[in-house]
């Protein structure tokens, strides 16, 4: 259910400084957001899989954080993100 090697450098590369910045926020949004798109269409699927519902919420919770301290240390790249992204808020 998780994203490929090429999938993630592909993200990384998008939304990272470099090809070996993972540990930017700006990634680790993407890469939360890819996840949680990907596992929202396998609910549609498997209506009763609750065991995935629970990571996924711990997944959006996650990104909520880190959308937050973003919004707190640079809104500029908090806007980028959230418009770039298509999360509403």
């Amino acid at each position: 259910m998780s994203l490929s090697k090429e999938e993630k450098l592909a993200v990384i590369k998008k939304f990272g400084k470099g090809e070996k910045d993972s540990g930017t926020t700006e990634v680790q949004i993407a890469l939360l957001t890819e996840e949680i798109n990907r596992l929202t269409g396998h609910f549609e699927a498997h209506k009763k899989d609750h065991a995935s519902r629970r990571g996924l919420m711990q997944m959006v919770g996650k990104r909520r954080r880190l959308l937050d301290y973003l919004a707190s240390k640079n809104i500029e790249r908090y806007r980028t993100i959230i418009k770039e992204l298509n999360i509403r808020k």
